[in-house]
Parts: structure tokens; C-alpha cells; sequence
């Protein structure tokens, strides 16, 4: 258990894992999590050209998405058991194209209080081993108290 976080579920990995295989939207994109640790999850997107918009970069909405579900399953790392989470705000600033091969979207734990949680989203356009920092972004969690995600 991370002294960080005080609320960390020991089984905080296979609960993300779970609950992101649930992510109906996820897999229809073909995002993956690259990376799940207390209070951080980063998911990957591999490049597709139905994702992009008249340009052939990345869309706007799809960048938006993986940030916001990297969020908010770095949150979801740091709930208690027997809670679920669901986003209260977020904003993005998408700051250059979003072209590369593919996506990661990382999400951070900034706070996490008994009920709100604040996380730092960063998404990066990924070329061989160049990382372009495409957006950024914060966002505020909800923790749903004794309703698990199902």
C-alpha cells in the first residue's frame, strides 16, 4: 500500500483492468492501458485512419477521450474498495497535432480527498521514439462511495 494514497485498494490493478475491459468505447478504438501504479494510468492508442479528422491527425474527441479515461482510472487506483468513479469535469487544450503512429495518454493524481480527486492529463503523439506533447489538461473524479463499478 502507497503511503501517498491512503484509500488504495490492495487489488487496485485488477479492479482498473477489469473495469477498463468494460469500456465498450475503449475497445472499439483499440486503446489499451500501457501502465497502471497508484495514482497513475497510461492508455495507448494505436494509430487507425477512421480516428482522424480532415487533416489525418488524430481527432479532437478521441485525444479528449483516452485523457479523460487515463484520468480517471489513475483515480480509480486510489479509491477504496467497493467504490467507482466517474468524471465531474475536465478540460483539454489540445496544443499541437495529434500525428504519430500512435497515442499515450497519461493521467496523474495531483489530490485525492474522500470524495473529489484532481488529476494532471497529458496526451503525447508518439513517431518511433519521438514524443510530441499534443495536449494537456486537469480534471476533477467523483468517488461513488459503496457502488462498485460493475
Amino acid at each position: 500500500m502507497s503511503a501517498r494514497f491512503k484509500h488504495l485498494a490492495p487489488d487496485y490493478e485488477e479492479r482498473v483492468r477489469d473495469s477498463f475491459r468494460r469500456q465498450n468505447f475503449m475497445t472499439l478504438i483499440s486503446a489499451s492501458l500501457s501502465h497502471v501504479a497508484p495514482g497513475e494510468v497510461d492508455i495507448d492508442l494505436p494509430y487507425r485512419a477512421d480516428l482522424t479528422q480532415q487533416h489525418g491527425f488524430f481527432d479532437g474527441g478521441v485525444t479528449g477521450a483516452i485523457a479523460d479515461g487515463a484520468g480517471g482510472y489513475a483515480g480509480y487506483t486510489v479509491f477504496p474498495a467497493g467504490s467507482s468513479v466517474l468524471t465531474v469535469e475536465f478540460k483539454i487544450n489540445l496544443i499541437a497535432p495529434a500525428k504519430g503512429d500512435r497515442l499515450r495518454a497519461q493521467g496523474r493524481v495531483i489530490k485525492s480527498g474522500r470524495t473529489l480527486t484532481f488529476c494532471d492529463l497529458a496526451v503525447y503523439a508518439i513517431t518511433g521514439g519521438q514524443e510530441t506533447l499534443c495536449a494537456t489538461g486537469q480534471q476533477t473524479l467523483i468517488c461513488l462511495h459503496d457502488r462498485p463499478d460493475s
